[in-house]
């Protein structure tokens, strides 16, 4: 069955989780912080020097007792595949072969659902007809997703081919399958030409299955700032959020240093903006 995202919830509340390498790379420390915050959700990218799903099998369990422990949430593991250019094959068919098969292995074990992907790096080889190589391979993955019981997030990102909502909307679209979602980062949208609220949103809004929280003022690819100090609109990004019952957290990434403090600024600005929902 493929996983369907569904509010459980009588009045509709976003939850905040967090990537865990923004508060720390000891994915212990971090999680061990996150939870005096009060969090319970969240998402694994690099742990140690490692990213997903190379992790040493002691850090697994740590995660696991603390997930056991705490009731915490893993809500998406993020393996970094599909960052390069269609045309390097050898490249993506290893992470379809090797790599998120992997990630799926530990999706299991820490009983995720959704699994972060990219959408392809742009370069000058590139033709408009490649765009449907993009979608070839994706529906590729999405297929092998759907197999496991899981979901592929696209985050769209300055410079790929899924940049934009739009553009991401568009080859999700083709591709067609309930296992392919996009991971909707407002901060990488501000890279592009497309104002991320209200216009990327609206674009992609059907298919968002994940949100990832950032502010920043010239792109995320120059420069992130607090939440609040970029020009992202994140109260109306918010507001529409739980108006439209997306999705039921959004992820604080916080790609700004010093990660602890700046990641507990973050969380009280989001915190303070979710209290202005109505």
């Amino acid at each position: 069955m493929p996983f369907i995202i569904r509010s459980t919830f009588w009045r509709w509340h976003l939850r905040i989780g967090f990537v865990t390498d923004e508060i720390s790379a000891n994915v212990e420390e971090a999680l061990t912080i996150g939870i005096s915050w009060g969090i319970l959700d969240f998402e694994l990218r690099v742990i140690g020097d490692k990213r997903v799903p190379s992790v040493d099998p002691g850090a697994v369990k740590q995660i696991i007792a603390l997930q056991q422990k705490h009731d915490l949430r893993i809500t998406a593991l993020s393996p970094g595949v599909l960052k390069g250019t269609v045309h390097d094959e050898a490249l993506w068919q290893r992470e379809l072969r090797e790599t998120l098969p992997e990630t799926f292995r530990l999706a299991r074990l820490l009983d995720t659902k959704i699994v972060i992907v990219f959408g392809f790096q742009r370069s000058p080889q590139d033709v408009p007809a490649d765009e449907r190589k993009v979608v070839e391979i994706f529906r590729q993955a999405a297929r092998l997703a759907h197999q496991h019981g899981l979901i592929l997030a696209i985050e769209n990102e300055p410079g790929f081919w899924c940049d934009t909502g739009v553009n991401t909307g568009r080859i999700i679209a083709q591709v067609n399958s309930p296992a392919l979602r996009a991971n909707w980062d407002p901060g990488n949208a501000m890279g592009t030409n497309e104002p991320p609220y209200p216009d990327g949103y609206h674009a992609l809004k059907q298919w968002i299955a994940n949100v990832h929280v950032k502010d920043t003022i010239k792109g995320s690819l120059v420069e992130c700032v607090p939440v609040g100090e970029g020009k992202v609109d994140w109260q109306g990004q918010l507001r529409a959020l739980a108006r439209d019952k997306v999705v039921e957290h959004v992820t604080i990434e916080t790609h700004c240093l010093p990660l602890i403090e700046n990641s507990k600024k973050n969380l009280e600005v989001v915190r303070r903006l979710l209290a202005k929902v109505k």
